[in-house]
């Protein structure tokens, strides 16, 4: 149940993310669902991967680097899809970089653990 919550959450963030930026589309709700499924497998599949490769460009720049991953898995993501789509370079970095910031700030106020 809690995954199936956190996934909700993320296509929410999805929707936020492609209302906000004009370059980025998102056809619906499903589309949404759909593109947090394949930002996610290709997060655990893809990711690992590409930071490996990169590791020592990633050092050099403290790390800033990884932005740059994580904006080309955005965009893959939107290349891959019919319903969600991602048009250039920047809107891919700043459409990751407002999703990544939503979906961390979401799951902090819901899946917070309760301090009694």
């Amino acid at each position: 149940m809690n995954m199936l919550l956190h996934w909700v959450v993320n296509a929410l963030a999805l929707l936020v993310v492609g209302a906000l930026f004009k370059n980025i589309r998102v056809k619906g709700f499903g589309s949404a669902l759909l593109g947090v499924l394949v930002i996610g497998i290709l997060n655990v599949f893809l990711g690992p991967v590409l930071q490996f490769l990169a590791l020592p460009v990633t050092f050099l720049t403290l790390g800033l680097f990884a932005l740059v991953i994580n904006s080309v898995l955005f965009w893959i993501a939107g290349s891959v899809l019919e319903g969600f789509a991602v048009e250039g370079c920047f809107a891919a970095f700043f459409g990751s970089l407002v999703y990544s910031l939503l979906t961390t700030l979401a799951g902090r106020l819901l899946f917070a653990p309760v301090v009694a």
